[in-house]
C-alpha cells in the first residue's frame, strides 16, 4: 500500500478550501433569500445554484485535491470528467433549490430535496475521484463512503433548510459557516475512504496537470462568485435607496410630538343657540366671568370752527353814490 498524503502544502488547501466553501454558501444563501420573491425568482434561484454547487462544494473539492498526494505516483486529470463533475454540482443543487423554494414548502419536498442534492454531492465528489488518473491501483473502503454519502444527503437537507428559514445577516453567516463544516467532512469523509496500491507494469497516466486544469477551472469561477457578489451588494444598495419616504416623515411627525405637543382641539360651539331670557341683565353685569373693561377717559371738547368770512367783490366795494353826488356813508351820518 502506498502513503497517501491529504495536507501536502499544510493546513494551507484545507483553509483555503474552506474559507471557498463558506464564501459560496454565504453567497448561495443570500441569492436564495432573494429568489423566495416573485419577481427574478427564477434567476437567483440559478445564482444561488451557481454560488453553492460550483463555488462552495466543487471549488472547494479541488482546492483541497491540490494538496492530495500519492507517493511515487504522479496525478493527472481528466477534463470531460472534472468539467461534468462541475456542472453535476451546479445541477442537482438547483434541483434542490426549486423543489423547496416554494411558497409553502412542506417536509416531503425539504426530504426529496435532501436526498437528490446530497445523493448528487457524493457523485459529483465520487466523480471527480475518477476523474483524477494515476499510476497506482485506487480502491475505496464501502463502510466509509456510506458514511460520507450520509453525510453528503444531511448536509445538504440542512442547507435547504437554511434556504428557506434564515433571515438576518448574521444568521446567514452562523448557517454558511456550518454549511462549509459540513462540505469539509464531508470530503475529507470521502478522501478517507480511499487506498492506493502499487500496480505493476503502471504507464504514465493521461490528461491534464493539476495547475493546468483546476487553476484556470478555480479562477472561472471564482470571478463567476465575485460577479454574484457585487450583484448582490448593488441590490442592498438599491433597496435602501427605495425606501418609502411616508416612513421617513412619520418618523419625523412622531418626534415633533413628543417634543412639541399640539394643544386639544376646542370645543365646538353650535352656530345656533337659543337665546336665555331668564337672566336678568344686572346679573349677567355682574358676573365675575364676564369681563369688562375700563371707561375710556373723555375726549376733550374741540374748540368751535369759525367759518371764515367771505371777502367783498370789486362791486361791493365801489361806494355808492346819491342823487348829489356824495356817498351813502356820507349822506347817512348823521349831521354836526
Amino acid at each position: 500500500m502506498l502513503d497517501i498524503y491529504h495536507f501536502s502544502y499544510g493546513w494551507l488547501t484545507p483553509v483555503l478550501a474552506y474559507t471557498m466553501s463558506v464564501t459560496g454558501s454565504l453567497l448561495g444563501l443570500q441569492c436564495a433569500a432573494r429568489g423566495r420573491t416573485a419577481e427574478g425568482r427564477v434567476g437567483w434561484l440559478i445564482g444561488a445554484a451557481v454560488a453553492i454547487g460550483g463555488t462552495g462544494i466543487w471549488v472547494m473539492h479541488f482546492i483541497a485535491m491540490l494538496g492530495f498526494s500519492i507517493r511515487g505516483s504522479d496525478i493527472r486529470y481528466d477534463v470531460p470528467l472534472t468539467l461534468l463533475s462541475a456542472v453535476t454540482a451546479i445541477v442537482v443543487v438547483g434541483i434542490g433549490l426549486f423543489l423547496v423554494n416554494k411558497p409553502e414548502p412542506t417536509v416531503l419536498r425539504l426530504l426529496a430535496g435532501g436526498v437528490i442534492t446530497g445523493s448528487g454531492v457524493g457523485a459529483m465528489h465520487y466523480l471527480g475521484m475518477y476523474a483524477m488518473k494515476t499510476s497506482a491501483m485506487i480502491t475505496y473502503d464501502a463502510k466509509i463512503v456510506a458514511l460520507s454519502m450520509a453525510i453528503a444527503i444531511v448536509a445538504a437537507t440542512v442547507a435547504l433548510w437554511f434556504t428557506l428559514r434564515v433571515k438576518g445577516f448574521l444568521s446567514i453567516l452562523a448557517a454558511a459557516l456550518i454549511m462549509g463544516v459540513a462540505v469539509c467532512g464531508m470530503h475529507y469523509t470521502g478522501m478517507a475512504s480511499m487506498h492506493a496500491h502499487q500496480m505493476e507494469h503502471a504507464t504514465q497516466p493521461g490528461g491534464a496537470g493539476a495547475m493546468e486544469l483546476l487553476a484556470p477551472l478555480i479562477v472561472a469561477i471564482s470571478v463567476i462568485t465575485m460577479l454574484l457578489l457585487i450583484s448582490v451588494g448593488l441590490t442592498e444598495i438599491e433597496n435602501t435607496m427605495d425606501l418609502p419616504p411616508l416612513k421617513l416623515s412619520a418618523k419625523r411627525s412622531d418626534a415633533h410630538s413628543t417634543s412639541t405637543p399640539e394643544p386639544a382641539p376646542a370645543a365646538q360651539i353650535p352656530l345656533e343657540q337659543p337665546v336665555r331670557t331668564d337672566i336678568p341683565v344686572n346679573a349677567i353685569e355682574a358676573s365675575p366671568r364676564r369681563r369688562t373693561r375700563p371707561a375710556p377717559p373723555p375726549r376733550p371738547a374741540m374748540p368751535a370752527r369759525r367759518l371764515p368770512t367771505p371777502r367783498p367783490t370789486d362791486e361791493e366795494q365801489a361806494p355808492t353814490t346819491t342823487t348829489a353826488g356824495w356817498p351813502i356813508s356820507y349822506a347817512q351820518r348823521p349831521s354836526r
